[in-house]
This record gives structure tokens, C-alpha cells and sequence, in this order.
């Protein structure tokens, strides 16, 4: 046991019980403070909705461009007049 070991048992046996289990409480706080500084995984770095969904975009099957069928644009596009197809 190293010196600074010593003197901080020898201070800690003249604490009252409730001191030193504050004084143990501390330490294994500072136990588990430690363990999670070497085991947890690598912090994730913010992404856009873009950066996440990119990998699905296009991904599944579907009508081609609406934009291009009048029939799914009947209606917008202001005082353009409707169709009667």
C-alpha cells in the first residue's frame, strides 16, 4: 500500500461511521465515473433528416414523377384552367 493509501485510511478511520460512508459513497461514484470513461461507446456526432434517410431515398418502389400526370395535379397551380380528360 502506498503512503498517500495509508494516510487516507488512517484520516478515514477517525471519521464517524456516517462520514465514512459518505467517504465510500464518494469512491464508488468515482468508481463507476471511471468505468464509463473506458467502456462507452464513441459519442455520435448530430445528423441532419437528410444525412440519416439518404441510405432509404429511393430505396422502395413507387409511382414515378406525379408532377409530370395532369390527373395528380388537377387543381394546383392557380388560375390554370382544368382539364377534361
Amino acid at each position: 500500500m502506498s503512503s498517500l493509501s495509508q494516510q487516507i485510511l488512517q484520516t478515514i478511520e477517525t471519521f464517524a461511521p456516517e462520514e465514512q460512508q459518505q467517504v465510500l459513497d464518494f469512491v464508488e461514484l468515482l468508481e463507476i465515473k471511471r468505468q464509463k470513461t473506458t467502456t462507452t461507446e464513441p459519442e455520435t456526432v448530430p445528423q441532419s433528416f437528410f444525412e440519416v434517410a439518404q441510405f432509404s431515398i429511393g430505396a422502395g418502389e413507387g409511382p414515378g414523377d406525379l408532377s409530370t400526370n395532369p390527373d395528380y395535379m388537377r387543381g394546383y397551380g392557380g388560375n390554370a384552367p382544368e382539364s377534361n380528360c
